[in-house]
């Protein structure tokens, strides 16, 4: 039995290194996902407060920026009065943006929580947000 105790507690050990090991690897993994939508904020390149709105795909093309409720975004935003659509948004205000297709909060067409965005269907302009 002490054989086997000699024998089996380095196997053992070794295992659970092995184990170890894995273990630290499945954190680092999920570490590397969860640090996938800091590279959406990089990547949307939105300052700290402000809810974006781009002319193009994946946070591309022109930027607009708005940090209070918007009655009508065309306002201060070129390519909105230049009749091009909202392609991508990203929500850094820290709260969560409604967004509507018509000026004054009407015909609302979508919502982003803050910390999140994306590409929209890209059909539309989005003229007001209310947080």
């Amino acid at each position: 039995m002490r054989n086997i105790f000699r024998v089996a507690a380095p196997a053992m050990l070794g295992a659970m290194g092995l184990v170890a090991a894995l273990g630290a690897a499945i954190p680092a993994s999920a570490a590397q996902e969860s640090s996938a939508p800091g590279a959406e904020i990089a990547a949307y390149n939105c300052s700290a407060g402000y809810f974006c709105m781009y002319s193009g795909w994946n946070g591309g093309g022109a930027r607009c920026q708005y940090r209070d409720n918007t009655p009508n975004t065309a306002d201060r935003c070129s390519f909105i009065r230049q009749g091009k659509n909202v392609l991508s948004v990203w929500n850094g205000n820290g709260k969560k943006a409604t967004y509507y297709t018509g000026t004054n909060y009407h015909h609302r067409v979508g919502s982003t929580k803050p910390g999140h965005g994306g590409n929209l269907q890209g059909s539309y302009q989005i003229r007001s947000i209310k947080f």
